[in-house]
């Protein structure tokens, strides 16, 4: 199979040396096992996902993620644009959305732009990485460079809600997604099929705003997934699997639980399961440490 090449968008969380550079780190590893070639968007800018929260409006959304679809057709022309962030992913496919249904926004987009010397005219489709592997590849040829099978791990798949929106992977139901499901099977992972909060919010954007409520979210993912059985939680999204990481230790200390569920990304799981190292797949660097896929990845 000859190299897929996309524009990628790193997105600002991607830059942080917390939970998301274990992301882009087996993110790296994977593609490099599946010989995709992601190059960045030259001089690419914030997607401006969080503005809203700010009193940002529509219209700088839109002209930020314009100048990132434009500055991809000029650099790598004919390059499907791709995000790994669920956040990015989200607002700008949105925002194409938008400049290609509303004529009056995309004139006023381009207004701005023209003071970078820049002009959207259209761009590839903005898509997930997830996306990627599911329709450009597939399940079968994703379990084919497997060296290291995944079993023994019980997985449930949380999805979260960025990416279940109604934009995703064609044919997924929005209420039972099974695409992570799928993905860990393919890696001989076992999956929690009934887990029943794979779409449900982590909160996110009320950690620091209305603590409490975040807090009942994730306490809500973590015990479903403990109910049902699962070793660690897989993910696709940074945010999602930050909250939920990172807050469990503040549950336990007001609640009384006993929390130390892992969450890991669909990528950590590939890498691993394609032979890669523990430092290779990103599993060095969590608060709560995935011991068992650690110990599948130190294997000879």
């Amino acid at each position: 199979m000859p190299t897929k090449e996309y524009a990628f968008y790193p997105g600002c969380s991607s830059q942080s040396k917390a939970s998301a550079a274990n992301l882009q780190t087996s993110i790296t590893a994977m593609c490099k096992t599946l010989d995709i070639k992601l190059t960045n968007i030259p001089d690419w800018n914030c997607c401006g996902a969080s503005i809203a929260y700010a009193g940002g409006g529509e219209l700088e959304r839109v002209v930020m993620n314009a100048r990132n679809f434009t500055l991809a057709a000029k650099h790598l022309p004919g390059q499907d644009i791709v995000a790994t962030c669920a956040a990015c992913w989200l607002n700008s496919r949105e925002s194409k959305v938008k400049l290609d249904g509303h004529p009056q926004l995309l004139a006023q987009a381009n207004e701005a732009l023209k003071e970078a010397g820049l002009n959207y005219q259209g761009s590839a489709p903005v898509r997930h990485m997830v996306e990627v592997l599911i329709e450009d590849f597939g399940y079968a040829e994703l379990k084919k460079p497997v060296v290291k099978s995944l079993a023994g791990i019980k997985f449930a798949g949380y999805v979260g809600c960025q990416t279940n929106r109604p934009f995703g992977i064609a044919g997924e139901s929005f209420e039972n997604p099974m695409y992570l499901d799928k993905l860990v099977e393919s890696m001989g992972g076992e999956a929690l099929t009934a887990y029943d909060q794979k779409v449900t919010c982590c909160g996110g954007a009320l950690a620091f705003s209305e603590p409490d409520k975040s807090q009942q979210h994730i306490r809500d993912i973590v015990e479903a997934a403990y109910d049902h059985g699962a070793d660690m939680l897989v993910t696709p999204c940074p945010l999602c699997q930050a909250n939920v990481e990172v807050y469990q230790s503040e549950i336990n200390r007001k609640q009384g639980t006993k929390f130390h569920l892992p969450i890991v990304y669909y990528s950590q799981l590939m890498a691993v399961a394609y032979g890669g190292s523990v430092k290779a797949a990103g599993l060095d660097g969590h608060i709560i440490a995935p011991t068992k896929l650690q110990e599948i990845a130190t294997k000879k």
